[in-house]
């Protein structure tokens, strides 16, 4: 398949998720500009056959897409009006694809921004995880203008299994994905208070999965999270360090709604013992560490 009738991309953050993006991109047949803070990423994409850039200005030049994927809003808010940033070189009616969760004020925010130096801005929180980016399977809730979208279209399907149109402007696909963030660090948080209890009371833990994974009790979170437990390996796939920032963008905007969001809060403070106990940067299945940790459990691979 030829690469000239597609738009140029360029994926800015080149992490797990976006360089599964970004190879997905370039295996649709796009010609795909990366570009990382760390320059062994971008070194890394090159030798699979892309291209790289050394900032996004750079990597934005004459693309018609850029990609970001990024941690958080002040990253995402960098890479389009910092230093360097996208909008010092985008093509006018280029769209900017945003794939960072954030409190859907700031996507607004960011979207309007954009919007007055004609360029489109398409709120396109993923969900997923590395092995789907890679694989171009990835849940993508996006919101925008019809023009956003009719641009971002060609990559959003080398990306994505499932693409959600969430509404016509930004923000919605923001407001989906910390939904989703709320249950998703609920459901991480009692997965690994469940299984650091089953292991208090001295039952084999493998069978305690097995019996689970088959029972009402089961969720997603314990079937994907609890094998890291089991393996006693805490090598990040999604650190505990994201439900921090992301419980918490749920606590302000709870706040800001005087909605009562309790059972979220209790998570969230789950996920900050984790981090304060040292393990901020590991996997976020560490949650179910820190429950041993605190009752003296041993776990697979924990020397208590």
């Amino acid at each position: 398949m030829s690469s000239s009738a597609k738009p140029r991309v360029a994926v800015v953050g080149l992490g797990s998720m976006g360089y599964g993006m970004a190879t997905s991109l370039k295996r649709a047949g796009f010609d795909v500009t990366g570009c990382d803070v760390s320059a062994d990423a971008v070194a890394r994409f090159v030798a699979d056959g892309g291209k790289g850039a050394k900032t996004p200005a750079e990597a934005a030049k004459d693309v018609g897409i850029v990609v970001s994927v990024v941690v958080n809003a002040a990253q995402t808010e960098a890479i389009l009006f910092g230093k360097d940033g996208v909008a010092e070189t985008l093509a006018a009616d280029a769209v900017f694809i945003s794939s960072a969760t954030m409190d859907p004020e700031i996507a607004r925010r960011l979207a309007k921004q954009l919007e007055a130096t004609g360029r489109h801005y398409l709120d396109a929180p993923i969900s997923g995880g590395a092995q789907r980016a890679a694989q171009g399977e990835l849940t993508i809730l996006a919101s925008g203008s019809a023009a956003a979208f009719a641009r971002a279209r060609p990559a959003l399907d080398a990306m994505a299994a499932k693409l959600y149109e969430l509404g016509d402007a930004a923000g919605q696909g923001a407001a989906f994905k910390m939904i989703n963030q709320l249950l998703a660090g609920v459901h991480i948080a009692a997965a690994s208070e469940a299984i650091a209890f089953a292991a208090k009371q001295g039952l084999d833990i493998r069978k305690v999965y097995e019996v689970i994974t088959a029972s009402a009790g089961n969720s997603w979170m314990f079937e994907n999270r609890i094998p890291h437990v089991l393996d006693g390996d805490y090598a990040p796939r999604s650190a505990v360090e994201i439900f921090v920032k992301d419980l918490g963008i749920i606590q302000d905007m709870a706040r800001s709604a005087r909605f009562p969001v309790p059972v979220s809060a209790a998570a969230l403070q789950m996920f900050l013992m984790t981090s304060a106990a040292g393990m901020g940067r590991d996997d976020d299945a560490s949650v179910a560490r820190m429950y041993a940790q605190v009752t003296g459990t041993k776990l697979p691979g924990e020397k208590k």
